[in-house]
């Protein structure tokens, strides 16, 4: 008969770490939500806090944390003392970022339209026209010194989209017949511009101004349109540029006409 204090040895009952399951990927992603809940509701919090509330044990905590951590979705500091500090280094308390913050809702969009409804219903529609050119003037002188300081051989609307995307519109630049087509495969102001289209109008006018030739908006997002694209006619003597790609996994829609009325066969 086998010993049995040699089977306990080498079977380990299932509470044991060695028989514990490795949580897959989906339950991490649901403990770290739950981490990142907790901090939301709490307030910036301790590992150990963390895990008399959630249940969870020491190592777990760490784990979770140090995930959140290089996601930039929790940032870490010391724990503010007051009155008198004992030994030792206090202990760290983990706050959410602004990224971290975004993953949750929020109602900018709303508040954003009630406001535009306001000032439109009190002062006057031309009123929102002001606002959306003033709001437009900062990326205006932005997006010209972009355009202005860029190399000879950068096409002006490949400058243009370069800037966009670093304020988040993950622009790129398409060649067509008749010059080039600047699509915008974001906008942070979507929703908010399909009640009030004055802000596709003045981005519109902007660009033009910034590129220095009448620019044509064929889609917009606001509308239901796959991709914001404006049809950037050649200068003369420029030619258009190689197309540069659109960002992975956002391309135009395929049954969107993305073409202008001159490039058009006739029937």
């Amino acid at each position: 008969m086998k010993n049995l204090q040699d089977v306990a040895t080498r079977a380990p009952g299932p509470g044991t770490p060695e028989d514990a399951p490795r949580p897959g990927p989906e339950a991490d992603a649901s403990t770290r939500h739950r981490v990142a809940l907790s901090i939301l509701e709490h307030g910036p919090s301790t590992a150990a806090a963390l895990g008399d509330r959630l249940g969870l044990t020491a190592a777990a905590v760490r784990r979770h944390l140090d995930g959140l951590l290089e996601r930039g979705v929790l940032t870490a500091r010391e724990q503010r003392v007051y009155g008198s500090r004992g030994r030792g280094r206090p202990a760290k308390v983990f706050a959410l970022t602004d990224a971290g913050r975004a993953d949750f809702p929020a109602a900018y969009d709303d508040i954003a339209i009630a406001a535009l409804e306001f000032l439109a219903d009190e002062v006057g529609s031309s009123a929102v026209r002001t606002f959306a050119e003033r709001r437009a003037a900062p990326a205006e002188a932005r997006y010209r010194e972009a355009v202005d300081g860029a190399d000879p051989s950068v096409s002006p609307a490949l400058a243009l989209a370069a800037a966009l995307t670093a304020d988040g519109y993950v622009a790129s630049v398409r060649p067509s017949a008749l010059g080039e087509q600047l699509c915008q495969h974001h906008c942070p102001v979507a929703h908010v511009a399909e009640r009030f289209p004055q802000l596709c109008e003045v981005e519109t006018e902007m660009f033009s101004r910034v590129l220095g030739v009448h620019v044509q908006r064929l889609a917009t997002l606001a509308h239901g349109d796959g991709v914001c694209t404006t049809h950037v006619p050649t200068s003369s003597g420029a030619a258009p540029a190689a197309a540069a790609p659109a960002p992975p996994g956002m391309t135009p829609p395929h049954d969107l006409d993305m073409t202008t009325p001159e490039e058009r066969p006739a029937p």
